[in-house]
């Protein structure tokens, strides 16, 4: 048999994560390996038919490790423990200038921008928003209607609430219920990356939320958590779990399947900005074409290979 290229597969064909923890992750004999440096034991990992894999504290990751991730089109994101810190995330993804010039503008035109968040409020709460409001003003109803949630799930899962308070840097201090929800808001902002860098726009431009590394992660990820893994969350701390954010992995990781989330997130990323009603930015006509034309790819329009 001849050598096939290894391309990367459309996110929709994925599955949605893998939290690793503790263990040197290398390639052994073309495989994508998690090594226990104390008895040698190697555990396969699926790369390529992964969105995202999150590295906890305790992994160490090879350069031929890195460069397999990056052929096969998965994000690796290094976070803290429980995954409620980004320290940083590998970029896959995200290497299409046409579709970032095009994000940038409708960012950049305040009528544009208007547009996009008045989509992202429809497509959040099924009704269209308020006639003449300013995104401070939608910004303002969604606020009160995120609270609202919060305490209609708590009540209906039987949780006790004070409100949404936590501090990152400190998880322990957190209540249950709130370590549970940083811990699945955590795996949806980890897909969400990985489908915004596939489809070949940038996380940071933002249109709800700006002036962060994720803002147009969290713009898309606040569409669907009340769907997802906020329930999830809520149902998990319900039986006040001694490790909670293990148990609300596995919860995530079956509120993403049955939601068919990943099938759902680059067509809702499309459809979102297509509110804008303007065509991507043509090249210039003295823009310089690629010396070397890219093959063809069963991936997504922003994987590198």
């Amino acid at each position: 048999m001849g050598f096939i290229p290894l391309k990367p597969i459309p996110e929709k064909d994925r599955m949605s994560m893998i939290f690793i923890g503790m263990g040197q992750i290398d390639v052994r004999d073309g495989a994508f390996v998690v090594i226990d440096e104390v008895n040698g034991e190697r555990m396969h990992i699926p790369v390529g038919s992964v969105a995202c894999l999150l590295l906890e504290p305790g992994t160490r990751v090879s350069h031929a490790a890195v460069k397999l991730a990056a052929t096969v089109g998965t994000l690796l994101i290094w976070v803290g423990d429980a995954g409620v810190r980004l320290y940083s995330a590998g970029q896959p993804g995200g290497a299409r200038s046409d579709k970032l010039l095009y994000q940038a503008k409708l960012a950049l035109d305040d009528s544009l921008r208007l547009k996009v968040v008045r989509k992202m409020f429809e497509l959040r709460f099924g009704e269209e928003p308020p006639s003449r409001r300013s995104i401070e003003q939608l910004r303002g109803l969604e606020g009160a209607r995120v609270r609202k949630t919060y305490q209609l799930l708590a009540k209906q899962y039987g949780v006790k609430w004070h409100g949404r308070r936590y501090n990152p840097a400190e998880w322990g201090a957190s209540d249950v219920p709130n370590q549970c929800l940083s811990a699945a808001t955590a795996c949806l902002y980890g897909i969400t990356e990985a489908a915004i860098l596939a489809a070949g726009y940038a996380p940071a431009i933002g249109f709800l939320h700006t002036g962060k590394p994720l803002s147009f992660v969290y713009d898309i990820a606040d569409i669907v958590k009340f769907e997802t893994v906020v329930p999830a969350a809520f149902r998990v701390a319900a039986r006040n779990p001694t490790r909670p954010d293990r148990d609300v992995r596995i919860a995530c990781r079956d509120a993403f399947k049955q939601s068919r989330l990943l099938q759902r997130l680059i067509p809702m990323i499309e459809e979102v900005l297509s509110a804008g009603d303007i065509d991507p930015p043509l090249p210039a006509p003295e823009a310089v074409p690629p010396a070397i034309p890219e093959p063809p790819s069963i991936g997504d329009a922003g994987h590198r290979s």
